[in-house]
């Protein structure tokens, strides 16, 4: 994919600072600091703390390579000079129940030689790019809370209060720091290597930060292409927080579902178009770590429900006109959606399907050779999966991703052809699609109580579109009671009917087993017994069916005061 991109973070690791393996468990008097230098301001108040916006973007790499993306055409070419090099230590702190972490947020302390630094920072929440971040100047390695509180939701307080902090993991990392200037810009890119300690576990870091200091963000994007054409590199939103935390709690990298879009009733189709596209990237990056770390099967099937997601908002976009990158990125995120569905196809099967069912016929032979069969396919399919993930038409493939999101890259195809177009009210280009394909389930739903299987999946499929409009759309509509009641419904059939193809998954799944011996009994048994389930269900799918085709649709005008 010829496109330059980027992924953008309000900032990680930008100030110099500290991640050191210290203070393991101490716990931190909550006793504001009388030494604490403040950032600019006469007093210790809001003025104290500094909120620092910056445009960055984060590359995983081998260890063993930096040295190697260290002399790169792109820097060797255009660096000022050899640059500086800093030893930083952190320490990430929280309350025993980790209260801020539960509320997105983070507070770290970080040294650099005789200078401390305390942070506050939020999670993403509607843009892969930025996250809120307030810095002020302590006098020592521990946290002053008094300087965070103003930057802290109004119910966490007490709670900090009656609780006190501990250090939760600590972090020691070598940068090498340099300064690129391009025309269109000069970025800092920092080599960062060292290791998240939380008690006796760590984890090393080896990543490259490209931070805008002046200048055009294809500053970054630049450099990051080249970058990625020199070597293996992996894009990531995922913070050292993020990493440090799930060290100390021994756990694997957590997969989000999407968050609630918000939406403005009278936001215009540009804006609901970039904020709907901010959302799926965001989804997918979220989404990545966990389905690379393969410990979560929530993190596959995440991964492929933003895929959908994204496949669905590419669509969307398709109303308005050509746009030229649309095929090619939807072409990619199909391929990466296919190499990922054999492995959750086995994770159902194995987690769910097969358990479910061997606790219920615990006279009949085989379920234990069954699941040892299901296992080596799915450890197959998740090779598979991650070779997918490893590739570098995936890193090709989210770096235009995200380039093309951060510049709005459809205006330009839009405008050739109706410049007003994406300045109109989104409202008016919602109401058109969801009657559309609320219009278009209907058709396909029609005698119901009759359909085929065939018939119903492609009723699934269509299903299954409008709730992604619907997530992308409805927001336009949140304060009409029809909206949360239609969203409900819809819901509710997409579920009914995704249990039903689940069936039909199985069926093939076991036909491809073969007749293994030790497991054939077993393998009968549950065709056996999910095909007297497809019968069984069939009652309430009908219900369901009938629920949703009564429900007022909430673009319609006749609901508008509702």
């Amino acid at each position: 994919m010829q496109v330059v991109a980027g992924f953008f973070r309000q900032r990680e690791p930008a100030e110099p600072g500290a991640e050191p393996g210290i203070i393991e468990g101490a716990v931190i008097d909550q006793t504001p600091s009388q030494e604490t230098t403040p950032a600019p301001g006469p007093t210790q108040s809001n003025a104290a703390a500094r909120h620092a916006g910056e445009i960055e973007l984060k590359l995983l790499v081998d260890a063993d390579r930096m040295a190697h993306f260290n002399a790169a055409p792109v820097i060797a070419a255009n660096a000022r000079n050899k640059g500086a090099r800093k030893h930083l230590k952190s320490v990430y702190y929280d309350t025993p129940e980790r209260t801020l972490r539960r509320n997105g947020l983070s507070l770290r302390v970080r040294q650099s030689g005789a200078r401390f630094v305390q942070t506050v920072k939020t999670d993403a929440v509607d843009d892969p790019l930025r996250r809120g971040e307030w810095e002020a100047r302590v006098s020592s390695l521990a946290p002053d809370l008094a300087l965070a509180m103003p930057f802290i939701a109004e119910k966490l307080p007490s709670h900090l209060e009656a609780q006190p902090l501990e250090a939760v993991f600590t972090a020691d990392v070598h940068r090498h720091a340099r300064m690129i200037d391009l025309p269109s810009g000069t970025v800092e890119i920092a080599f960062d290597r060292g290791v998240l300690t939380a008690g006796d576990r760590t984890l090393p870091v080896s990543e490259i930060e490209l931070e805008l200091k002046s200048g055009s963000a294809s500053a970054i994007y630049e450099i990051a292409l080249r970058l990625a054409e020199h070597g293996a590199v992996k894009p990531s939103v995922r913070t050292k927080s993020a990493r440090g935390f799930d060290l100390a709690a021994n756990k694997p990298p957590s997969a989000r579902r999407p968050r609630k879009l918000r939406l403005d009733a009278s936001v215009t189709l540009d804006e609901a178009f970039a904020t709907i596209l901010r959302s799926c990237f965001l989804h997918l990056l979220q989404s990545l770590p966990a389905a690379e770390d393969g410990r979560n099967p929530e993190g596959v099937h995440q991964l492929r429900v933003s895929l959908r997601r994204l496949r669905s908002a590419l669509d969307l976009m398709r109303s308005v006109g050509a746009l030229s990158n649309l095929d090619a990125l939807r072409s990619e995120a199909r391929w990466l959606a296919q190499d990922l569905s054999a492995a959750r196809d086995w994770d159902v099967f194995r987690l769910e399907t097969l358990p479910t069912i061997a606790k219920a016929c615990p006279s009949v032979a085989g379920f234990d050779a069954l699941g040892r069969v299901a296992a080596a396919r799915r450890s197959d399919a998740y090779r598979k999966a991650h070779h997918a993930l490893d590739d570098c038409r995936c890193t090709a493939f989210l770096i235009g991703l995200g380039n093309w999101i951060e510049t709005r890259g459809w205006r330009n195809d839009v405008a050739a052809g109706d410049p007003g177009r994406l300045a109109e009210p989104a409202v008016n280009f919602a109401q058109r699609i969801l009657s559309e394909q609320h219009a278009k389930l209907l058709k396909r739903g029609r005698r119901f109580k009759s359909l085929a299987a065939e018939d119903l999946h492609r009723v699934r499929l269509a299903t299954k579109r409008l709730r992604y409009l619907s997530e992308f759309l409805l927001p336009l509509y949140e304060d009409r009671k029809s909206a949360r009641k239609f969203s409900r419904r819809l819901a509710g059939l997409q579920e009914q009917l995704g249990a039903f193809n689940d069936m039909a998954v199985t069926a093939s799944l076991l036909e491809g087993l073969g007749a293994e011996p030790d497991s054939a009994t077993a393998a009968a048994a549950i065709a056996g017994w999910q095909a007297r389930a497809s019968v069984g269900v069939q009652p309430a799918l009908q219900s369901t069916w009938r629920d949703f085709t009564a429900a007022r649709v909430p673009w319609s005008r006749q609901t508008q005061q509702d």
